[in-house]
Formats: structure tokens, C-alpha cells, sequence
């Protein structure tokens, strides 16, 4: 199966009626941070359905996916590339690995960002060196920023936080509110597992993090607890 033979499947799908509440949803208007990102209307169950058909698509094929302008083809590549890691050989898996970082820019909104990069960068960088991660969390790039804080989403599952917490501290002055729910959703999943060690991390943070990032973080703190941080009396 080829990229062209998928874009036809995926575009058979394609419901024009809801592209407008998509192109809302995503803020894909004049100055937004989609802008100018086309939809063509295929919900990601339909997505989901058609990756299943895919399996199997050469990485070349899916990165040909991965580059195209509409939204819905890139993030079924890369829901193809997640499943393509997770069944491949370790030389398969250095492959999408390396193509999914030589080709953040059109990885560029947070779905595309929370459905892979835990499941890729996160899980390659498992047992090796985290640079990448923070080379990612001091780009100039919101996305890949964003791809920096989710890809630690994987050290948590496994109950391993520390360098969660490394990357939100080099975020924790981002001045973008898609890096401030990324960082306080993180944040926020590590006191799941460990709600001593996020409040030892907000001890002598709390009262410079921006207001969402915070809010975020301590979500599922009780309510007394919450109120105390947002007025800065802990």
C-alpha cells in the first residue's frame, strides 16, 4: 500500500460538514496557533479504524503522510508510526524515531503531539541519554517544546518522574498556554503516582508558575489543599 492509496481511503471518509467546528476547535483562524491548518472532517475513531486497514505502510509512505497540509492525513501517519514502533525491530524503531524528530514542523498541534510522542520519543529514549528531550524543551518551536514535556508522559507510566519534573522546570516560564496545560497535565499525572514528590517540585515553584500550569497541577489536590495554593498560603 502506498501514501496515495491511503489519502484516497482517508479522503472517502471526508465530511465537509464538520469542518467548520474543527477549524474552531483547533484555532486555525488568522493569528491562532493552527493557522491556516486544513481539515477535511474524519473523526479519529474513523482514523483509529483506518490505521488498523494500514498496518503494515513502509515508513517512507507514512512520513510522505506525515508532510502533507491536511491535519487528518498527519495524524493518521502518525498513529501508523506509533503502531509501526511498537511492532518493530530496534532498527525499525531508530527509523521512526529519527523521522519523527527530522520532521517536527508538521507535527504541529497538540493532538498530533499528545497521540505519539510519549509512545515514540518517550519510549526510544527509555534507558538512554534524555538530551534530546531537553534540547526539545528550548526550541524556539511550541510543538516541539510540547513534544519535549508529553514524551516524558512514558517515565511516568512506569512510575519514573524525575525527568518530568527536569523538563517543567526548563518550561516553567514558557509564556505560551498550550505549554502550560502540557506542564501542568504532566505535572498533575506524576502526583498520581508520586503526590510527595509533585509537592516537594511545588514547594518553591508554585508561586511563579503561571496561573493555568498551576490550576492544572494540582487538579486532583483536595479542595482546601487547591485553594491554599492558588492563594499562596501553603
Amino acid at each position: 500500500m502506498t501514501a496515495r492509496q491511503v489519502r484516497a481511503l482517508l479522503h472517502a471518509r471526508a465530511d465537509a460538514g464538520r469542518v467548520p467546528g474543527l477549524q474552531r476547535f483547533f484555532k486555525t483562524g488568522a493569528g491562532q496557533y493552527a493557522d491556516g491548518d486544513v481539515f477535511i472532517g474524519v473523526t479519529v475513531p474513523q482514523l483509529r479504524a483506518l490505521c488498523r486497514e494500514c498496518t503494515g505502510l513502509p515508513l517512507r509512505e507514512s512520513v510522505a503522510l506525515l508532510r502533507s497540509p491536511v491535519h487528518e492525513e498527519r495524524l493518521l501517519a502518525l498513529l501508523l508510526l506509533v503502531a509501526a514502533f511498537q511492532r518493530g525491530s530496534q532498527a525499525e524503531r531508530r527509523g521512526i524515531y529519527q523521522q519523527y524528530l527530522a520532521n517536527t514542523d508538521c507535527i504541529n498541534n497538540w493532538d498530533l503531539v499528545d497521540s505519539s510522542a510519549h509512545l515514540i520519543v518517550g519510549a526510544w529514549l527509555q534507558d538512554r541519554s534524555r538530551a534530546p528531550l531537553r534540547r526539545l524543551a528550548r526550541s524556539r518551536s511550541l510543538w516541539e517544546r510540547r513534544i519535549a514535556i508529553i514524551a516524558t508522559f512514558h517515565d511516568i507510566r512506569r512510575g519514573e518522574l524525575d525527568e518530568t519534573f527536569r523538563i517543567a522546570d526548563l518550561l516553567i516560564a514558557d509564556t505560551h498556554d498550550l505549554i502550560h496545560k502540557a506542564v501542568g497535565w504532566m505535572l498533575r499525572e506524576a502526583g498520581n503516582r508520586d503526590g510527595a514528590a509533585e509537592r516537594r517540585f511545588l514547594a518553591d515553584r508554585y508561586q511563579r508558575m503561571p496561573r493555568t500550569m498551576l490550576r492544572y497541577a494540582i487538579e486532583k489536590f483536595p479542595e482546601r489543599e487547591r485553594r491554599a495554593y492558588l492563594l499562596s498560603k501553603v
